[in-house]
């Protein structure tokens, strides 16, 4: 029971004082007697709190900074009138439009009120208490409590590159064969015969076919299907460091995410392993249509951790669940201390099984440091910034002359960059 503001200003102008206690107030509040009674009233009118009956309602998952709903239905089973004041309370990261509802739900009836959400991080965000405040019919009184109405929204990744993904289908389609294009390499695919046209690769010429007609004919190929690509998110220490005031495992997870969706529209099967000193997470032998969604839901909950990579735990784990060659792209930094001392060791036992991509994300910090003149300040951090390029640029060499595949990209050109070296590799037959 609480004395409302209303109240406190009667008894303020009131001449006859009598005692009233109120919980939550020290001491006695100098009343009128009529005013008394009005509020004893008005309290035992006001419609019980805990007698009600909430539910909640609506959606589950959003990616992050889009709108996600929550319906609560309030039941009103007393015989008095529900006239109240509603506070749904949510974490500060789902930044909620309002959590303040004005409701009145009439005796055995029901109201809905919506709750609008939007996600600022990802993973899962639990809600909190749902506080009614009802008041009596003179708004002297009120009582309030709360109730538990538990329901949980994840958070999804943004997966902001699927704008790139046309221009990437597009070109898929010419590695494809739907558009006429001449692809030649280790595991390809013969698709169909058509005539030689000056400049074609001799190679490819079909004499068989050619003999049984008046002109030359050439085979014409398309990249294999049914490939294998291993996703390994490395969420270690060095994936937390942040970028353009994102995580690099956000950009990362950006990545993977236009790969798997080229990858799977070009009939290959894509698998996702997060590891850093233990796995995080672990997404296998999904259809097509379900690699998506399962690696979003996977990647929601994912943060990077303040460890250093188990490197030599990460390829004993690769090894083991991925017997078959496979496109092992992996999206860790290229910082020299981690590589050096965990990646190359361990190396040559990925590349002798698999086909081994790199992607890094790079600081365009660095690059706008690195051109930066004008004063002693910006020469010495241009000075430093071209050294740390440099450091970088020496890693992935390294890591080319064992025969991987490096991508180094800031957080907007990385998701292309890696599609594009996807396709590359598709198109030389290298998968």
């Amino acid at each position: 029971m609480a004395l409302t503001g209303r109240a406190a200003l009667i008894a303020a102008l009131g001449s006859l004082p009598v005692g009233l206690w109120a919980p939550g107030w020290t001491g006695i509040l100098a009343v009128n007697a009529p005013l008394a009674l009005a509020c004893a009233c008005d309290f035992a009118l006001a419609a019980p709190v805990r007698r009600l009956s909430l539910t909640r309602s609506g959606d589950t998952t959003a990616r992050l900074g889009e709108p996600a709903d929550v319906t609560l239905t309030i039941t009103n089973p007393s015989r008095r009138r529900l006239k109240a004041d509603l506070r749904d309370a949510w974490p500060p990261s789902t930044a909620p439009d309002t959590d303040r509802h004005p409701l009145t739900v009439p005796t055995g009836e029901r109201r809905r009120v919506t709750t609008r959400l939007r996600p600022t991080r990802r993973g899962d965000h639990q809600a909190d208490r749902v506080t009614v405040r009802s008041y009596g019919p003179l708004g002297l009184f009120t009582r309030q409590g709360t109730h538990k109405v538990p329901w949980t929204i994840r958070a999804l990744p943004p997966f902001t590159s699927r704008k790139h993904l046309p221009a990437k289908l597009a070109r898929l389609r010419e590695l494809d064969g739907r558009t006429s294009v001449l692809t030649r390499g280790e595991g390809t695919e013969f698709d169909s015969l058509r005539e030689y046209v000056p400049g074609d690769d001799t190679r490819s010429i079909d004499w068989r076919a050619t003999a049984r007609q008046s002109s030359v004919a050439l085979r014409t190929w398309r990249p294999e299907r049914d490939r294998h690509i291993l996703l390994v998110l490395d969420t270690g220490r060095t994936s937390a460091g942040r970028v353009d005031d994102a995580p690099r495992l956000d950009a990362a997870m950006d990545a993977a995410l236009l790969l798997a969706a080229l990858a799977s529209r070009a009939g290959d099967r894509v698998d996702l392993l997060a590891h850093d000193r233990r796995v995080r997470a672990l997404v296998q032998g999904r259809t097509a249509r379900d690699v998506l969604p399962s690696l979003v839901n996977a990647m929601a909950t994912l943060e990077a951790e303040l460890v250093e990579t188990d490197t030599r735990a990460l390829a004993s784990t690769i090894l083991r669940t991925t017997p078959r060659r496979t496109l092992l792209v992996l999206l860790t930094t290229l910082d020299a201390a981690p590589v050096e001392e965990g990646l190359l060791p361990v190396l040559p036992q990925l590349t002798q099984r698999h086909t081994v991509l790199v992607a890094s994300v790079a600081d365009p910090h660095i690059t706008r440091m690195a051109a930066a003149r004008g004063d002693v300040d910006a020469v010495y951090e241009a000075a430093a910034a071209a050294r740390a390029q440099a450091e970088r640029h020496r890693t992935a060499e390294q890591l080319r002359r064992h025969g991987v595949t490096v991508v180094d990209a800031t957080p907007d050109e990385l998701a292309p960059a890696l599609a594009d070296a996807y396709l590359a590799l598709k198109a030389a037959g290298r998968l």
